[in-house]
């Protein structure tokens, strides 16, 4: 049986994304900060999907020792075919200016967006090498391709990210490597960015999920892929959206 990490796994498009894969036959290693809400979202997958093996470790993916915990989590279910790398920090909130960020947000920012998702891929490296189809999903934004106000710190990240892995593909090129923009969703997170705004009209979780995993089921090359692009009919008031998704988090 395949077996994915996921992380930012307890809610948003983290939880969508494992309950998919584990109505899909995958073994699962959930990862997200808060212990509990992490426990209630492992339980309910596993209860979603009768069979699935779902293992739940809660810590942050910008320590190493949380990343070495995951990848011997997936060890130990059989090995490693799928890294969904989707937790993350907008690093303000809510979203503020670039000449009001403050760098100690825009340092953890990068060091949970960039840099822990860099380090689980090392540490899960030698288990993707030796899966017959090894492949890592990042989550992207158009916030790391478009100047939105308010969004460049966090654009900073997703920017990074999105290079990362396309210089990944190029020196793993016997792994598939994604960056996929999910689009503007319904979620915590985009609250938290722009309090206020009416989201009513975005697509939950659950329905972008779907979309993004035809990555994996039709083992699509190596590339930055948008949740339109594999099908997720966004229909009038989502197309209507001009700002940016709440890009790669658990929150979303």
């Amino acid at each position: 049986m395949s077996v994915a990490i996921v992380t930012g796994a307890s809610r948003g498009l983290g939880r969508a994304l494992a309950g998919e894969l584990a109505a899909r036959g995958w073994d699962l290693v959930l990862s997200a900060r808060g212990a509990e809400a992490l426990a209630e979202a492992a339980a309910g997958t596993t209860r979603a999907a009768a069979g699935a093996r779902v293992v739940a470790v809660a810590g942050d993916v910008s320590s190493a020792t949380h990343r070495a915990a995951l990848v011997a989590a997936a060890r130990e279910l059989g090995g490693l075919d799928l890294l969904v790398n989707n937790a993350g920090v907008l690093g303000a909130e809510p979203l503020v200016p670039l000449a009001d960020h403050a760098l100690d947000g825009l340092r953890e920012a990068f060091e949970v967006n960039v840099v822990g998702p860099l380090g689980l891929v090392q540490e899960g490296l030698p288990l993707l090498r030796a899966a017959p189809a090894g492949a890592v999903l990042n989550i992207s934004s158009d916030a790391a391709v478009v100047a939105y106000a308010t969004w460049g710190a966090y654009g900073a990240t997703k920017a990074a990210g999105d290079l990362v892995s396309a210089v990944l593909a190029v020196e793993e090129p016997e792994l598939r490597v994604w960056w996929a923009d999910p689009g503007s969703m319904r979620t915590r997170m985009m609250a938290a960015a722009e309090p206020g705004e009416d989201l009513a009209g975005l697509p939950t979780p659950a329905e972008v999920a779907p979309a993004l995993l035809r990555l994996v089921e039709r083992a699509l090359p190596s590339g930055r892929y948008t949740a339109g692009e594999l099908g997720l009919d966004a229909g009038p008031d989502t197309a209507a959206g001009a700002g940016p998704e709440a890009g790669a988090g658990g929150g979303r």
